[in-house]
């Protein structure tokens, strides 16, 4: 039963449960303290956010078992790039430069948890000292003051509502008006709490946010834990794919692919119902990448936390009908930081000057486009003031070659992308002359010496 048919003390109490607070004010006081006129020819904007998901695990990225129709419909409609790129192959940092069109050493939150330095076996069991939390909290904090995509859209009259993952404490912490996570550590406020209900236990605070704002714009940050772990797909779906691998924890992790698609199916046609979907820009990417491991409920190597294309590598989507000319798109180069610029310049708003990324819609400046950067940290902050110091590789690509540069005097790494798409020959020894070149690039960009 959605939000409108209930009675005002339900409403309540159903927010009070998902945690679905602007501040002080209600969605509807918000709401009709705005000016209509100056708003309703503005797009929504939703953006569909994957967690841990490899690059090809898509049908419409030619997986042979993975089904996805919701997401092949998408990119069918949308402009569709298949060599898209996250700022950092981890959950947190990634996040932060999704929302903030900055790169980690820009926003300073390079890493998902303060450092810890006790028996690993006894990380989560025996919780968080007063100590720690206060280092997370103090980790998480420059969000506090970053113009976010929720703040900046707030300028032109948006309402905004997360949820799935969030790491840095309260939704409102980012500017969000509305969202699921209340970051309380008494509560289990780490990396989305509440928030990460969204999808595996249905899409109703969704549907009741989109259902209340009478014509006003929106902007959606729906970014669910899936096909995160714990890799628990229904039988339903788990059942597809059980005669198509040996290793159950392959069949788990596709089918949980198929799960979190089904889930974008049901957001994409609530837009439709609502007749919403004409004036809404859909966007798509990946928080980063994830191989199976076969052997463990984890990832394999050379995925999720590196800088190799199964750690970095995601397909990004935008779809705006009368607006976007579908296609796919394989051969330029964009990243996770051009979200920002694009949907800021859509709204009628400027990107900040501290913003590397491009607008994907500007023809030109993708025409100009040859190089992309991003980095990896450690899962725990080494010195939070310096985010260098959690600074393991910086990459470079530019055309079909990719360096990577890794501190602790480990030899540099030059692939060439084309021919050798899996990263399998490193030719750094073979073309000293291309890696200076690639190197002093890369110092231009980021140099933490």
């Amino acid at each position: 039963m959605g939000l409108k048919n209930r009675s005002a003390s339900d409403r309540r109490a159903f927010l009070r449960k998902t945690a679905l607070w602007a501040g002080t004010a209600s969605l509807w006081s918000v709401a009709r303290s705005l000016n209509a006129e100056e708003t309703r020819d503005l797009p929504n904007i939703v953006l569909i956010i994957s967690d841990d998901q490899g690059w090809g695990d898509y049908g419409f990225m030619g997986h042979p078992h993975i089904q996805t129709p919701a997401l092949d419909q998408l990119a069918q409609e949308s402009l569709t790039f298949t060599r898209g790129y996250v700022a950092a192959p981890l959950c947190c940092p990634s996040l932060a430069s999704i929302i903030t069109g900055l790169h980690p050493h820009q926003h300073r939150i390079t890493s998902n948890d303060p450092a810890y330095d006790g028996d690993p076996e006894e990380r989560w069991k025996k919780g968080w000292t007063e100590e720690r939390r206060t280092q997370r909290q103090l980790l998480m904090s420059p969000i506090l003051d970053l113009p976010t995509l929720p703040r900046l859209l707030g300028q032109r009259g948006y309402l905004s509502l997360q949820t799935g993952k969030w790491w840095c404490g309260h939704f409102s912490a980012a500017g969000f008006t509305h969202g699921m996570t209340h970051g309380d550590m008494d509560r289990g406020g780490r990396h989305g709490d509440e928030g990460l209900k969204i999808g595996r236990e249905g899409m109703e605070p969704i549907f009741d946010f989109i259902d209340q704002l009478q014509g006003r714009p929106f902007f959606l940050w729906y970014a669910p834990f899936l096909p995160h772990t714990p890799h628990n797909p229904p039988e339903r779906i788990l059942s597809k794919y059980m005669d198509k691998t040996d290793s159950l924890r392959l069949a788990r992790y596709w089918a949980m692919c198929e799960w979190f698609d089904e889930t974008c199916g049901q957001l994409l046609d609530h837009l439709e119902e609502r007749g919403l979907a004409e004036n809404t820009m859909v966007l798509y990417v990946c928080d980063n990448g994830w191989i199976q491991s076969l052997d463990q409920d984890n990832f394999a190597p050379r995925s999720k936390r590196t800088p190799y294309e199964g750690g970095i590598r995601t397909p990004i989507m935008i779809r705006w009908p009368g607006h976007v000319q579908p296609r796919m798109d394989s051969e330029r180069l964009v990243s996770s930081i051009d979200l920002a610029p694009t949907v800021l310049r859509a709204c009628e708003l400027e990107a900040t000057s501290a913003m590397q990324g491009i607008d994907l819609l500007d023809e030109t400046a993708l025409s100009e486009r040859d190089t992309i950067f991003g980095a990896s940290y450690t899962h725990d902050v080494v010195d939070r003031n310096e985010p260098w110091s959690s600074l393991e590789t910086r990459w470079v690509i530019q055309g079909p070659w990719k360096l990577l540069l890794h501190q602790e005097n480990i030899p540099a790494e030059l692939y060439d992308l084309k021919t050798d798409p899996t990263e399998e020959r490193n030719l750094a020894e073979e073309k000293p002359d291309l890696v200076q070149k690639l190197s002093l690039i890369l110092d231009n960009w980021y140099d933490p010496r």
